[in-house]
């Protein structure tokens, strides 16, 4: 199976929704019609950091996905990128189509000239984190958050 992986368009929503959905599942969280929403109208607002690209196979399904966005690195007086989201479906489940979404936002990085490339993962994935692991390096930060 090949793979190509364009920008989000503003005709993508059901599809783009079905693998919001998978996404969410994988990751047991609660996903609400005014949430997949709120999020889309981000993707498709030009004005708003959030952008993205699907994954298409052959038969024109989508398969896979990966939200990003600009970030300031305030140390290094430039830009990177920043991934929110990658989902592969699980039908596919293939480290071929994650890498082919990495590799297409690195792309779109160097097309923006941003400096680096950041995303992060749960520490029990893995599978997706052997594919990281190839195509990134693993910093020392560790992530916090806390509710506002």
């Amino acid at each position: 199976m090949s793979v190509q992986v364009r920008p989000l368009g503003d005709k993508d929503f059901f599809p783009w929704l079905g693998l919001l959905e998978g996404y969410s599942e994988f990751n047991k969280s609660d996903l609400t019609d005014e949430k997949a929403l709120r999020v889309w109208s981000w993707i498709i607002d030009k004005n708003h950091d959030l952008d993205g690209a699907v994954a298409v196979d052959d038969n024109g399904d989508f398969v896979g996905f990966t939200l990003y966005r600009a970030f300031p690195r305030t140390l290094s007086g430039d830009v990177g990128l920043f991934i929110d989201d990658l989902f592969v479906t699980k039908a596919v489940g293939d480290s071929a189509v994650s890498k082919s979404l990495l590799d297409f936002a690195r792309d779109y990085a160097k097309a923006h000239n941003y400096r680096k490339l950041q995303w992060i993962s749960t520490t029990d994935d893995k599978a997706t984190r052997k594919l990281y692991d190839e195509v990134g390096a693993r910093t020392s930060w560790v992530t916090y958050e806390a509710e506002v």
